[in-house]
């Protein structure tokens, strides 16, 4: 496959509604919006359809599922080949009868379904109960090829785990995609939240410079109560992308709906590799211990 040196990567940083079908639209509208302005690769934010429901524990939340090929890859499909792009759609997957992922499926220029990735860590914290709703991804990490570059995809907590960007920067990864769902608490951002946030950009800057690659980060915007009584989770947004040694070249606001449109140079990451050869200096017979929960 024949590659320019340089791409044209969207991110859509959106807020979402109780409306599943308005979610749905506006990320279609973002998308073009997107290819309008020269992306060729467009992601949106984990599971766009809803508001984050997994605030709450609720057999009744599982009706928000939906299967992949379905009615969100199907109208994103259909954009996705008039304007020859590729879109990354995080989805609410219904796989089975009583089984559920956190997934997303990657969209070809014709409209075909590239692929689906699936959430490999799925994290159960305070207003974060995603245990209840998802079975862990099976598919492994993944490396989808696309006309413009060779991505791998992964899914909020994701991101917080080397194993899984290394992995995928290993099957050839050229951009590391990470749509979100992240925010604070407002009780504790004042105390806190600087920090938090700090630590969730640090730690993907630091995938972009172990493995050598871009790191593509899209959060949603906006103030979500899914769970009466409580203060809900305040999204922060600052969707960004840094480059190969962890530099970044394009970030979002923290309040505002945005699409982030960036140009990738590949250059780059063969500059970066040359120079920090991480990869070539790794004693990877002496990793085994990796794959231990701990090593007494």
């Amino acid at each position: 496959m024949s590659r320019s040196d340089k791409y044209t990567i969207g991110l859509v940083q959106m807020a979402m509604s109780a409306d599943i079908e308005d979610n749905l639209k506006r990320a279609a509208e973002f998308v073009r919006e997107a290819a309008g302005r020269g992306a060729k690769i467009v992601c949106l934010p984990e599971m766009f359809r809803s508001q984050y429901f997994c605030q709450r524990e609720d057999v009744e939340l599982f009706n928000l599922a939906e299967t992949i090929p379905g009615k969100s890859t199907m109208t994103l499909g259909a954009v996705a080949k008039e304007l020859k792009i590729t879109v990354v759609a995080p989805l609410f997957e219904r796989r089975a009868v009583g089984m559920h992922h956190n997934s997303l499926a990657v969209l070809g220029e014709e409209g075909e379904l590239v692929g689906i990735y699936r959430k490999m860590h799925i994290p159960d914290d305070p207003a974060y109960y995603e245990k209840f709703y998802f079975t862990p991804g099976d598919l492994g990490f993944k490396v989808f090829h696309t006309p413009q570059a060779d991505i791998g995809t992964l899914i909020c907590w994701d991101q917080w785990f080397p194993e899984g960007a290394r992995l995928t920067a290993l099957r050839g990864a050229e951009i590391l995609f990470y749509p979100t769902a992240i925010g604070w608490h407002p009780y504790e951002k004042e105390e806190v939240g600087a920090s938090q946030q700090d630590a969730w950009q640090t730690i993907q800057r630091a995938h972009a410079i172990a493995n050598g690659l871009f790191v593509a980060s899209v959060n949603r915007v906006g103030h979500e109560v899914f769970n009466e009584g409580s203060d809900g989770i305040q999204f922060w947004g600052h969707s960004f992308v840094a480059d190969p040694f962890g530099v970044v070249i394009a970030q979002a606001s923290d309040d505002r709906e945005e699409v982030l449109v960036v140009e990738i140079d590949r250059a780059r990451m063969e500059d970066v590799r040359r120079n920090w050869q991480f990869l070539r200096d790794r004693r990877i017979e002496n990793y085994g211990d990796l794959q231990k929960r701990f090593i007494d």
